[in-house]
C-alpha cells in the first residue's frame, strides 16, 4: 500500500512517514501544498494524509481540487484545528476521516488500517428505493430519473441509510458512522443534514422517503 503525507511540520512529517514505514507502507512525503497537490495528481496511492495549513495552497484547496476531477482516493485530514465547523467543512468537501493534532501515532495508524479496509472495488450495484437511485461506484443520486446534486456529506448520509434501508436508524448511530466518532460537537447536527437532504431528494413535491421516528431516529424506506 502506498501513502501520501502533506505537512510541512518537519519533525512531524518524518515522524509520521517513519511510523508508517515501520508498519509496513510505503510513504511519499510533500511539505507544500502545490507539490502535494502534483504527486495526488500522479495517482497511485491508496490514502493521503492532507494537512489544512500548508504553504503555497492550503489543504481545503487541494481536497476540493481532487474531488472536483471525481479522485476518490481515501484522504485524511490532520489539522490543529478542532472546532466543529472546520471538521465539518472537510467532511463535507470529501474527507474521509479527520485527525486533530496533536494525535499519537498508533492513533494515525489504526485511522489509515480502518480507511483500507474498505474496499470501494466491491461496492453494491446500483441500489434503489421507489424512484431514488445510488450508485456507490460513481457516487451519484437520481430522483425521479434526474440527477441530484449532493455535497460529499450529505451523500456519505444517504449512503449509509440505504446501507440500512428499512430499519430504524438512531441519530447517535449515524453521527458515529457518518460524521465521524469523536469528532466532538452535537448530533443535533446529524436532523441539520437530514433536512439538507429532504429538501433536496423532495425538490418538485415528490414524496418523502427519510422518515421521521420520533425517539428513535430516522428510516429509508418506500411509503407505498
Amino acid at each position: 500500500m502506498r501513502l501520501l503525507l502533506i505537512e510541512d511540520n518537519l519533525p512531524l512529517r518524518d515522524a509520521i512517514s517513519q511510523y508508517l514505514s515501520e508498519a509496513g507502507y510505503l510513504v511519499d512525503v510533500a511539505s507544500a501544498g502545490d507539490e502535494g497537490l502534483w504527486a495526488a495528481d500522479g495517482g497511485g496511492h491508496d490514502l493521503i494524509l492532507l494537512d489544512l495549513m500548508l504553504p503555497k495552497m492550503d489543504g481545503m484547496e487541494i481536497l476540493r481540487r481532487l474531488r472536483a476531477k471525481e479522485n476518490q482516493v481515501h484522504i485524511i485530514v490532520i489539522s490543529a484545528r478542532d472546532g466543529l465547523e472546520d471538521r465539518l467543512q472537510a467532511l463535507d468537501a470529501g474527507a474521509d476521516d479527520y485527525l486533530v493534532k496533536p494525535f499519537p501515532l498508533s492513533e494515525a495508524l489504526a485511522r489509515v488500517r480502518a480507511l483500507l479496509r474498505r474496499n470501494y472495488g466491491k461496492k453494491s450495484p446500483v441500489m434503489r428505493i421507489a424512484d431514488l437511485e445510488l450508485d456507490p461506484m460513481r457516487r451519484t443520486v437520481q430522483r425521479a430519473g434526474g440527477p441530484v446534486e449532493l455535497t460529499a456529506l450529505e451523500y456519505r448520509l444517504l449512503e449509509y441509510l440505504f446501507y440500512r434501508a428499512g430499519e430504524v436508524v438512531s441519530r447517535t448511530d449515524i453521527w458515529e458512522r457518518v460524521f465521524e466518532d469523536g469528532m466532538g460537537g452535537s448530533s443535533n447536527a446529524v436532523d441539520v443534514y437530514i433536512g439538507y437532504l429532504r429538501k433536496k431528494l423532495n425538490a418538485g413535491d415528490r414524496p418523502d422517503l427519510i422518515h421521521t421516528r420520533r425517539g428513535q431516529g430516522y428510516l429509508l424506506e418506500d411509503p407505498s
